[in-house]
């Protein structure tokens, strides 16, 4: 008897389950899109008058922006293994710092490389710390966080300092339009676009990949590991500057409580986009599909009548099942 005749193939599975997985894998971030996609249509059905109107999109796309240049800086920062909590209170210090009266005197441009400033020295001070202090990570940014809001709240002697009207070109970043567009949502696409030309093309992307995967390999292969944490962090901080001046331009002040939770959704962002908290493997734009995802969820929950408790336990599991996809995925 023919052995080959008789033996059983194993059972594939039927083509209307595997097209849809098959479609998603060929697809660049498949499942992300399609997670997007599925929540604008809860948004289309749950609240068809307000989800789809220009207004909304729009304030769904400045939110996005203000977060979203911090999700920049914190892929950078993750994939190379580090993880950075002191981004919020960063922005928040950046915002004080730049609408003080002192410096507002000087006019806008001033006003705008002092919060750049600002938040890249707050990044250099976390990467010195991590790279030539030895200390962790996790350590140097939380004592980071705490130091940075205090000191904000010391200069502003916790109250809300406003945008002069003299230095209005920061607010008409927010009003002004470009094809029914705020500048600052173009400014925030210009930084991923700036973000995604360096981590894909060039040598401190490569070397971003490399020390995140293994800081040793990448000391043997020439690459100067502790100079290139401090730079991850500075490149942090400098978003955290640049989203200093999207949040003055959306609130025209400068706050101790600006950025309160956003590392939160910033390092959520990053996770959902599919990047390894252990560093070497992540996309930049994953984590910006990740990052429109929760903002879509926190427009949904909001036009919907729902608290910030159903709002943060929703995220909650948002991670959860990110964190344990990516297990799933890496131990397969």
């Amino acid at each position: 008897m023919n052995d080959t005749a008789t033996a059983k193939t194993p059972k594939s599975p039927s083509r209307g389950t595997a097209a849809p997985l098959g479609l998603l894998r060929a697809v660049p971030h498949g499942g992300l899109i399609a997670g997007l996609l599925i929540l604008l249509v809860i948004g289309l059905i749950s609240s068809p008058d307000n989800f789809a109107t220009s207004s909304n999109l729009v304030s769904v796309l400045a939110l996005a922006s203000t977060i979203g240049v911090i999700t920049v800086g914190a892929t950078f920062v993750i994939i190379g293994g580090g993880i950075d909590l002191s981004v919020g209170a960063a922005m928040a210090l950046a915002s004080v710092w730049a609408t003080t009266v002192a410096t507002q005197e000087y006019g806008p441009v001033v006003m705008a490389i002092c919060a750049i400033a600002v938040g890249t020295g707050t990044g250099v001070v976390n990467g010195l710390l991590i790279a030539y202090g030895r200390i962790v990570p996790f350590i140097a940014t939380l004592a980071m966080l705490v130091a940075a809001r205090g000191l904000a709240q010391r200069m502003s002697d916790r109250k809300t300092q406003l945008v002069s009207a003299g230095n209005s070109s920061i607010v008409d970043l927010s009003t002004d339009r470009v094809l029914g567009v705020p500048i600052l949502v173009y400014l925030f696409a210009a930084i991923v676009a700036a973000g995604w030309i360096v981590l894909n093309r060039t040598t401190f992307g490569r070397r971003t990949y490399a020390v995140g995967g293994s800081p040793e390999a990448a000391r043997l292969a020439g690459i100067d590991v502790r100079r290139h944490t401090v730079l991850l962090y500075a490149l942090s901080g400098f978003c955290c500057g640049i989203a200093a001046i999207i949040i003055m331009a959306r609130t025209t002040t400068g706050s101790s409580t600006h950025g309160d939770l956003y590392e939160l959704d910033a390092i959520a962002a990053v996770i959902i986009g599919g990047t390894l908290l252990s560093g070497g493997r992540g996309t930049l734009m994953g984590s910006i599909l990740g990052l429109l995802i929760l903002t879509v969820i926190t427009n949904l929950f909001i036009l919907n009548g729902l608290d910030t408790s159903a709002q943060l336990i929703a995220k909650g599991l948002i991670i959860l099942a990110a964190v344990l996809l990516q297990q799933r995925t890496t131990s397969a």
